[in-house]
Formats: C-alpha cells, structure tokens, sequence
C-alpha cells in the first residue's frame, strides 16, 4: 500500500476498517501463503527483509507484524528489538514465525518483546487463530483505554465545575457579610489575597495557597448573625454588643462545620481571633495550638482593619500598621507570619497594597 497510513492501530477496529498486518519475510513463498490465508479478512503488507520493515513501520501504522526468525542481514530477534525500542512500535504486537522452535529461541524472543510464536509451515486455521485471538486483545485493550480516558477526562471536567461552583458560592457568601457594613466593602476578599501571599511566602504549595483563600473569604461568615446596627455602630460598643461580635467566630464555625468536604473552612472562622499568647477567643489557644491557617489570617485580618476605613475611624497610616504589627509579634501573632507581613508592608513603599484587588496585583505590588 503505497499512501502513508494514518492512526489505523486497534483504535481503527472502531471506525470499521480492516487492521492492517506487515508480514516480514524473506521467502515469497511464504509471504504469498500468509497473503492467502488472510487476505479476505485483513489488509496484508508484505516486504522481504527486516531493513524494509523498519523503513516501512517508521512511515506507517500497523496493527500487528507478523516476523520471520530466519533472514540474512538482520534476524527477527534483531529487529523486533528495533521495534521495541520505538516508542511509536513499543506496543505493537509481533508474532515470530519459524521452522526451528527450540526453547532456547523462545526464551529469546520472549526476552527481547514477542507477543507469540508460529511454528513454519504453520496451518492456515491455526495463523488465523493466533492473529483473530492476538489483535482481538488489543482491541479490547485500546477500548478499555479509550474509555479510562473518556471517564478521566469527564470525572475532572466535573470536578472543575464544582470547584469553580464553590468558589463562587464562596465569594458570593463573603460579600453577604461585606455588604453590612459600608465602611469595609472587600475586607474578606482583601484578607484571604493576604492570607494567601503570606502562605506563599511560608513556603505553601498552590493547594495550600487556594485553601487559606477560600478560608479566608469566609473568616468572618458568622457576622451575618451580628445586627447591622452594631457592625455600623460608630461609638464604643457595650460589653454585650462586644460579646455578640465575639460570638461571628463560634456562629461562624457552626455554620461553615456543616461543609464536610471542606473542614478548613470552619477551623478558620473559628481561630481567627485567637492570639498567640493565648489571650484570644473563643477557645483561648496558644501558640501552635492555634491552626496554623487561623494564625496566618489573624494577621492578615488585622493589617486589613487598621488600613481601612472603619465607622469609628478613618485608615491608619502605613507606618502606624507597622508599628502595631511590631508591638503584636510573638503576643498578639505568630511571630513568622508577623514578620512575612512586615516584609509585604516594608516593600509597599506606595501604599498601595491595601487597593489589590486580586493576588497577581498584590505580588506586583510587594515584590
């Protein structure tokens, strides 16, 4: 067949096509009587020697070579070590044909990648036997294949489209809580790009980074239980309207422990307002007894409330941040992420870290 063959492997039984075998082998004889044989049921390409098989497998896809053990220059064992050592024939079935079958041969050419032998001269209902069995197999090995990656393919198809689902049902939930209080619209989108590029300078995978920002998107989910009235409250709150802000951290845990696939979630609303010296709520931990994530964000949460406009207070100057981030160190925050927030702070020389919108803007500007 002189046109260049495309794709017809064992994936062209599914479109209807007859496979296609190379028959390789020095005596004509031969050759015409596989020809024969199987001629009405499969497409036969016929050369007569191991250097022409190569040159024709190099250009063209088959589905099965059918090999003689016994030819001048280059033996089957020879050139079917060729053929495995390509990577576009290194699964391609070969039959070794011979007239001396002895188990020292057969050792060999199992050795060096033979699918199966046929004793020469072979019986025309046996060839057709070994080849409907051996391209049979491959068959049903490449649908298998195709299907795996059909059903791999799906299974990540959907699991994107519900990654991406909750990610915006996690935004979305976010700015229900931003949207009560007008003095800091974008406070938890602002926290979770902190949380996320102090996470990225700890040393934190991609994964890491997406999970403390989703975590901290919903940090302050609990709020939506607090009334609007004391979130917008501009004077001092009383000690049980600060009790009911304290609470958005264990309503907010509540709420979130509900989403089991995700339990980060509500470690983070929960711990965000513990203090590494143990003087924070609700639970009072200290130290590394505190989740890390919850660590992380308790300093990103607190830069953002000192630079942004609050309803008892206009935003603090860069340098009045710093300063309380430094007083804070090792008391109020884990002194590593303080001093990563520090850094971020230091390398914002502009003041301009505080109007990121998204976390390609804040590396932009910090770095």
């Amino acid at each position: 067949m002189e046109m260049k063959r495309q794709d017809l492997s064992a994936r062209s039984l599914t479109l209807g096509l007859p496979p296609c075998i190379l028959a390789v082998d020095d005596d004509e004889m031969s050759l015409m009587m596989i020809e024969r044989i199987l001629g009405e049921s499969y497409e036969i390409v016929k050369v007569t020697s191991g250097k022409d098989a190569l040159a024709y497998l190099s250009e063209h896809t088959v589905d099965l070579v059918l090999l003689n053990y016994m030819m001048p220059e280059n033996d089957g064992i020879t050139v079917l070590r060729r053929i495995r050592e390509t990577l576009e024939t290194a699964d391609l079935p070969v039959i070794l044909l011979t007239g001396d079958m002895t188990a020292d041969l057969e050792a060999r050419g199992f050795q060096a990648g033979a699918t199966d032998f046929l004793h020469k001269p072979f019986f025309p209902d046996v060839l057709r036997l070994r080849v409907a069995r051996i391209l049979r197999y491959e068959y049903l090995q490449t649908h298998l294949e195709i299907e795996v990656e059909h059903k791999t393919a799906l299974a990540e198809e959907r699991l994107a489209s519900s990654e991406r689902l909750l990610n915006e049902l996690i935004l979305a939930l976010a700015k229900t809580v931003d949207v009560k209080d007008r003095y800091t619209s974008g406070h938890s989108e602002r926290v979770a790009t902190y949380a996320r590029e102090i996470a990225r300078r700890a040393g934190d995978g991609e994964k890491a980074q997406e999970t403390i920002y989703a975590v901290g998107l919903l940090h302050d989910i609990g709020k939506i239980g607090v009334p609007i009235d004391i979130i917008n409250k501009t004077s001092r709150l009383t000690d049980e309207e600060y009790e009911l802000v304290k609470a958005h951290t264990t309503a907010g845990a509540s709420i979130l422990k509900t989403v089991s696939e995700f339990p980060a979630l509500s470690v983070g609303a929960r711990s965000h307002h513990e203090r590494y010296d143990g003087r924070g709520y609700p639970d009072g931990l200290k130290g590394e007894d505190i989740p890390r994530m919850a660590r992380i964000i308790a300093v990103a949460d607190a830069y953002d409330a000192m630079t942004s406009r609050r309803s008892y207070r206009d935003a603090l100057p860069q340098d009045v941040a710093r300063s309380e981030i430094v007083k804070g160190r090792g008391t109020q925050f884990d002194p590593q992420f303080a001093d990563i927030m520090l850094q971020m702070i230091d390398e914002d020389t502009e003041y301009m870290m505080r109007d990121s919108g998204s976390a390609s803007n804040l590396r932009r500007n910090t770095t």
